[in-house]
C-alpha cells in the first residue's frame, strides 16, 4: 500500500495535471490543485502565492505555464523550487519538453536544488488536436502548419500523468530522466489524416513555410511571446532529427504499450468534441 503524502500538483486543472490529480486521488494521496482560481491562490507571475501554495506541502509536480523555454521560466522555476526547499517538500516531478535546449537548464535547477526529484521531458502532446491550438484548424476542417517532413512520436497525456503518479509515489524514479513519446512518429498530415478517417470528416492539411505561419498568427492577434514560442518550438524540436525518436520509458514504467495516436483518436472521437459542423474546404 503507497504511504500518503501531501501532494501539490501545479496546473492541476490543465492537459495533464487533471490527470495526474484523478491518478493521485486513486491512491488515496491527499491532493492539492494550485492554480489562479484555487485556494490558496497560486499563479506563476506572482511569486508571492507560492509559499501558501506549498505550505503542508510534501511533494510538488511542477508545470511551467506556457512552456520551459519561454524567458523567465529559468528564474521561477529557480525561485519555486527555493520556496519549495523552505516549505519542506522533499520531492519534486518537473514536466519537460523533449528536446527542448532551454527547458533542460530548468530541468538542472531541479536536479540541483537538493530535492529529491523525476524530470518528465514529454513529445508534442496528441492532445493538442483537441484540447489547445491546433482544435480550432481540425474543427474548420484546414490544418495549415509549417515542418511538414518532421516525423513527431505524438504522447497521450493519459501515459504522461501516470508516469508522473508512478515518479511522485515510487522512490525508485528519485533521479530519474524519463522520455515520454508515443509508440510510432507521424508527421502532421499523416495525423490530419488519422483524425479525418477517425471522424468521417473531411480536413485538409496545408504544407506552410514558417514565415508564413508566423504571419498568420501574427494576422490572428496571436500574442507576440506565443509567436516566439511557436517558432522555437518548430525550430528547435521538430526542426531536429534527434528528436524524431520513439522512446521505450513509457512500456518500461507502465508495464504497458504507449497508447497509440489511432487509440486516442478514436477515445476522443466518442467525446463529442470534434462533432462539429466542418466547413468543407475546396
Amino acid at each position: 500500500m503507497t504511504n500518503q503524502s501531501n501532494i501539490l500538483v501545479i496546473g492541476g486543472t490543465g492537459k495533464t495535471g487533471r490527470k495526474v490529480v484523478d491518478g493521485l486521488k486513486q491512491q488515496n494521496q491527499n491532493v492539492r490543485i494550485a492554480s489562479r482560481n484555487a485556494s490558496p491562490s497560486f499563479e506563476w507571475n506572482k511569486p508571492e502565492t507560492w509559499s501558501k501554495a506549498l505550505e503542508g506541502m510534501d511533494k510538488v509536480y511542477i508545470v511551467y505555464y506556457p512552456d520551459l523555454a519561454v524567458p523567465g521560466a529559468y528564474e521561477a522555476i529557480k525561485g519555486l523550487t527555493d520556496e519549495a526547499k523552505k516549505a519542506g517538500v522533499k520531492k519534486a516531478v518537473l514536466l519537460s519538453g523533449k528536446g527542448e535546449t532551454e527547458a533542460e537548464r530548468c530541468e538542472q535547477v531541479v536536479a540541483n536544488s537538493g530535492l529529491d526529484y523525476t524530470l518528465v521531458r514529454a513529445s508534442w502532446f496528441s492532445q493538442n488536436f483537441s484540447e489547445s491550438f491546433f482544435l480550432d484548424p481540425v474543427l474548420a476542417g484546414h490544418v495549415a502548419l509549417p515542418m511538414p517532413q518532421a516525423k513527431i512520436p505524438f504522447v497521450d497525456t493519459t501515459d504522461i500523468a501516470e508516469v508522473v503518479v508512478k515518479a511522485l509515489l515510487e522512490d525508485e524514479h528519485n533521479g530519474k530522466t524519463y522520455e515520454i513519446t508515443g509508440p510510432r512518429t507521424l508527421t502532421f498530415k499523416e495525423a490530419i489524416a488519422e483524425i479525418a478517417e477517425g471522424t468521417g470528416k473531411k480536413i485538409n492539411y496545408e504544407a506552410v513555410s514558417l514565415e508564413a505561419y508566423n504571419s498568420m498568427m501574427k494576422a490572428a492577434g496571436v500574442p507576440d511571446d506565443y509567436i516566439w514560442l511557436f517558432d522555437y518550438l518548430f525550430k528547435e524540436v521538430l526542426g531536429n532529427e534527434k528528436n524524431q525518436y520513439v522512446s521505450s520509458d513509457v512500456e518500461k514504467i507502465l508495464g504497458r504499450k504507449a497508447i497509440d495516436f489511432k487509440d486516442y483518436v478514436r477515445n476522443t472521437a466518442q467525446t463529442g468534441v470534434w462533432n462539429q459542423n466542418i466547413p468543407q474546404s475546396i
